[in-house]
């Protein structure tokens, strides 16, 4: 049987910009809930969310958040222009960080967004170039699925 998409939305993220940061992964969990997605679905997304929204915040200039609710799965994509990721591998190492000491003193950059990405969803990409840009996608199949 094929996939119902029940949502369809795209957010616009601008580095820097922590006085709004964490505003589009709000929205995304009350859309959910409003639309009834599980909780439990729900806040894995939200999760996952905030921290790659927080490393558009934090590493790029600006990007583009899109979602997509099927009836079996909560499909996110960020798409970003600026600093990219040097090396993949590496950043995806628990705890390892290009955070400046101001993020780190507002309690951000301890290394741990895209491994906690990583493990809160089903599926899970990345890819970057240095200097231009990285692409994240992550998908969370629903408990109700």
């Amino acid at each position: 049987m094929p996939e119902t998409e029940l949502l369809r939305r795209t957010f616009k993220v601008t580095g820097s910009d922590f006085d709004r940061a964490g505003e589009v992964s709000t929205e995304v969990k009350s859309l959910l809930i409003e639309i009834g997605v599980d909780s439990t679905s729900a806040r894995r997304v939200a999760r996952a969310s905030f921290e790659a929204e927080m490393n558009q915040v934090m590493y790029a200039d600006k990007g583009t958040v899109e979602l997509i609710v099927t009836d079996s799965e909560v499909q996110m994509t960020f798409q970003d222009e600026g600093q990219g990721i040097e090396d993949i591998e590496l950043a995806m190492q628990p705890g390892y960080s290009t955070s400046t000491d101001w993020m780190r003193a507002m309690g951000f950059g301890l290394g741990m967004g895209l491994p906690n990405i990583k493990e809160i969803s089903d599926e899970f990409h990345i890819e970057s170039t240095p200097g231009e840009g990285t692409l994240l996608k992550f998908t969370v199949k629903m408990d109700s699925a």
